[in-house]
């Protein structure tokens, strides 16, 4: 859905790496990954959050429920950290 059909031009290239529900199943964190500057995450964080509303109407038409979670996006910095630790490491590795 992301990818294919927001349409919103400050979304870039964003990967969900996560789904957390709430037990109530009332409240959705979307964990996603984004490429680029900082400046282009913060955007697409924006143009996701903006979007957030008719990704909560989908999901609640596709999956024919009552009631859709109320969807909120973070940025997932484990594949920046995970490049930053590989970095490191082979900084110690030449330098040995």
């Amino acid at each position: 859905m992301i990818e294919g059909e927001l349409r919103d031009p400050r979304i870039g290239f964003a990967t969900v790496t996560r789904v957390d529900l709430s037990p109530d199943l009332r409240h959705g964190r979307v964990w996603v990954s984004v490429m680029g500057s900082e400046e282009s995450r913060a955007e697409t964080l924006e143009g996701l959050s903006s979007a957030a509303g008719y990704v909560r109407r989908e999901i609640g038409r596709r999956l024919s429920l009552r009631r859709a979670p109320e969807i909120v996006f973070v940025l997932d910095h484990g594949a920046e950290e995970m490049e930053r630790v590989q970095k490191l490491l082979d900084e110690i590795k030449h330098a040995e």
